[in-house]
């Protein structure tokens, strides 16, 4: 039998195996060094964590290894975590671990999870979001420049729709920008409102902005990810360690930052730095949620002014009403 650690996060003292096994052989970085990270942060990743029903992205052998996405939460689940209730597209559901405390998030790395992939909602009702998710991802022959460009346009427009905007780095390319919302809406209406956003955003700027779905449609440009915000469609929390060979952090950032900052300045090392002189940059984040109407009023209007209907849901989703066929353009039959 390996060796077992015994750490202390708050109240609670969670056993480590195998501390010593090396997860990026790249750097060195082992077990240890993942779990002493989310020590360091720990406060920071339960605030993006609190009672959302999480998916855990695990990596048992380091990130040479084999990996698996885990929804439903583990038999040996302590008593302490509580868990949430999510239903898929299918129909079927799932009781999805729910950190509220360091010590939960400890636990869950010494399964070997590096990412976190929080739900929308909270555990209390997990059929409203309380966050719209705008994933701002570069295509092939784009950068994180690219996707600094698209958050720059991003952020007035959020203004204008009277909506609270918080970015952060994805731990690749790409940058995410949280907004915080009221959980009044469903997951359809949250996803219109963001189509309604990218479709904006792609107005202002057709050459470098797309929301086409299909990548044979997009070209060199950043595209606006709408179904990130569709059931069961989650993305990497704040704080999350990303699965690449130097152990880059997904990282909270002021909208200040962002000219400055680049998704390589952020890693296992770095952010703990950060974090102990700057603390949690968005740890205000649920103080003054934003409401959909507006950016409800303007999908209404693409649809009564242009023309614009739903755009395509993930492959795995029943097909929706007024949904555009789901076949890509290239292989589509002519109508007659």
């Amino acid at each position: 039998m390996g060796e077992v650690l015994e750490l202390t996060a708050g109240e609670r003292t969670v056993r480590l195996s195998n501390p010593d096994k090396v997860y990026f052989p790249e750097r060195g970085f082992t077990k240890l060094d993942v779990a002493r990270y989310y020590l360091t942060v720990g406060e920071g990743i339960v605030r993006a964590l609190r009672d959302r029903p999480t998916t855990l992205e695990r990596y048992p052998d380091g990130v040479e290894g084999g990996s698996f996405f885990q929804k439903r939460a583990p038999k040996n689940l302590p008593s302490w975590i509580p868990t949430g209730r999510i239903s898929f597209p299918s129909g079927r559901y799932a009781d999805e671990i729910c950190p509220t405390e360091p010590a939960a998030v400890l636990w869950a790395a010494n399964l070997g999870c590096l990412t976190f992939h929080p739900w929308p909602v909270r555990r209390q009702d997990t059929e409203h979001p309380d966050e719209l998710r705008i994933d701002l991802d570069p295509q092939p022959g784009t950068d994180y420049t690219d996707a600094l460009f698209a958050a720059r346009e991003l952020r007035p427009l959020l203004g204008e729709l009277g909506l609270p905007g918080w970015p952060k780095t994805s731990g690749g390319r790409g940058l995410h920008v949280f907004v915080p919302i009221e959980p009044e809406w469903t997951f359809t209406q949250v996803r219109r409102a963001a189509i309604a956003i990218a479709r904006e955003l792609e107005r202002r700027a057709p050459g470098r902005i797309t929301t086409a779905w299909w990548k044979e449609e997009r070209g060199e440009k950043v595209f606006v990810d709408y179904n990130q915000t569709a059931r069961d469609r989650t993305v990497a929390s704040a704080y999350s360690v990303r699965p690449r060979p130097r152990a880059p952090v997904s990282a909270p950032l002021r909208w200040e930052e962002l000219e400055d900052a680049r998704p390589e300045d952020f890693d296992l090392v770095t952010m703990g730095r950060r974090y102990a002189e700057v603390g949690d940059v968005h740890a205000d984040m649920t103080e003054r949620p934003g409401r959909l109407e507006p950016a409800l009023e303007l999908a209404e209007r693409d649809e009564r002014e242009h023309r614009l209907g739903d755009l395509p849901y993930p492959p795995d989703h029943p097909k929706a009403a007024g949904e555009p066929k789901r076949v890509q353009p290239s292989r589509a039959r002519p109508e007659h």
